[in-house]
């Protein structure tokens, strides 16, 4: 049963500020996933503070409720432009979810966004669970592409034990969103230490150059600088790979997304095309991505710390990573888990620096779950 209104003023909370650190979404992501997996009740204030549009927007509003059906949860603040939301998780539940993304009003709001937060508690649920996430975005804006969630978070997620298994369906790009995207995630009893301190030979670098409902000479043309400008990076043809393809989708859109494929590592990087940018710039902003990783030796890239510090806290044992870059998405990731976990991150560098990030995890497992 859900929690009630007396049993929701009774709670010990824990007392987020949203405006700490890098003040953005994803101090509601990991809080709420926080919550469902442990149960404790949570106070987000001063959300999103310091942003030109400060509190919550619709998309911030789907993930809430994602996580409240999967906990039967109690909530109050749940409304756009809101500065505080609290949080009551009931019992936290394997099952099949729909979760639409416009439910309300059309969006293109981020489905990798709304999967990253409702993942983590699945994971611990007990069962296996199907999840739909429907009429958002898959490549959009300030959010992963979901090609990066199945080709680089994913497999690093499952050397530590987690199960997944993730289809796109249809692409969605902002402004018109209706992408979709259908993922199994397969219940664990505990997720195992991860140590990625080395990136080992170089296999493979894979690069992705796609459209929909535009000119495919436009992926070709991508497709064509990105190979240009490894070529003159000093990267041999035998390594790389590039793949010129056509998303379906509702709305039109282009990107590139480059996987770079280590003995020990997998990265990516990528970019989004847009009206008036020409195809040549979104494949070199994807490459600069890359050669700013390749100048430096770390295997983690920024991206995948960010993901990653989460799981690190939560496995059974000391997990340690070297990240290319340490930024303060990562840094207020971490606020946030300690605020949760009995863990105590160390992070050797400032921001902007190569880092190593260590942890001792606490060996969080499914009976603790709520």
């Amino acid at each position: 049963m859900p929690v009630n209104k007396s049993e929701f003023a009774s709670h010990d909370w824990v007392v987020i500020d949203g405006s700490y650190g890098e003040g953005g979404g994803q101090i509601l992501r990991t809080s709420l996933a926080l919550s469902a997996l442990t149960g404790q009740a949570v106070h987000i204030e001063r959300i999103r503070a310091g942003r030109e549009r400060p509190g919550l927007r619709p998309q911030h509003l789907t993930g809430v409720h994602a996580v409240q059906t999967i906990t039967n949860a109690y909530v109050e603040g749940d409304r756009v432009n809101s500065m505080a939301l609290k949080f009551a998780p009931s019992k936290l539940q394997s099952g099949e979810w729909t979760f639409d993304i416009s439910a309300k009003r059309p969006s293109a709001g981020s489905i990798a966004l709304v999967f990253q937060t409702v993942l983590p508690a699945l994971l611990f649920a007990g069962g296996t669970s199907t999840v739909h996430i429907v009429r958002g975005g898959t490549h959009v804006p300030m959010s992963p592409p979901m090609d990066y969630i199945k080709h680089v978070f994913l497999p690093t997620l499952a050397r530590m034990g987690a199960n997944v298994d993730l289809e796109v369906e249809r692409a969605g790009w902002y402004p018109k969103g209706g992408g979709a995207v259908h993922a199994h995630i397969h219940s664990l009893q505990k997720l195992t230490p991860v140590q990625i301190t080395e990136r080992g030979a170089l296999k493979r670098i894979h690069v992705l150059s796609a459209v929909s409902n535009l000119k495919r000479s436009i992926a070709e043309r991508q497709a064509r600088q990105a190979q240009r400008r490894l070529n003159e990076m000093g990267i041999s043809r035998q390594f790389i790979e590039v793949t010129t393809t056509s998303f379906p989708s509702i709305g039109q859109g282009t990107m590139v997304f480059l996987l770079a494929e280590y003995e020990h590592v997998v990265a990516g990087f990528s970019s989004l095309g847009e009206r008036g940018k020409p195809a040549e710039r979104v494949a070199d902003e994807a490459i600069d991505e890359f050669a700013q990783y390749l100048a430096r030796e770390e295997p983690v890239d920024p991206r995948l710390s960010d993901q990653l510090v989460l799981y690190m806290a939560l496995a059974e044992g000391q997990s340690l990573i070297r990240t290319s870059q340490l930024t303060l998405h990562t840094t207020t990731n971490i606020w946030v888990v300690q605020r949760f976990l009995p863990v105590e991150f160390n992070v050797s560098a400032t921001l902007g620096q190569p880092a190593e990030i260590r942890v001792d995890g606490m060996g969080f497992g499914t009976a603790q779950s709520r």
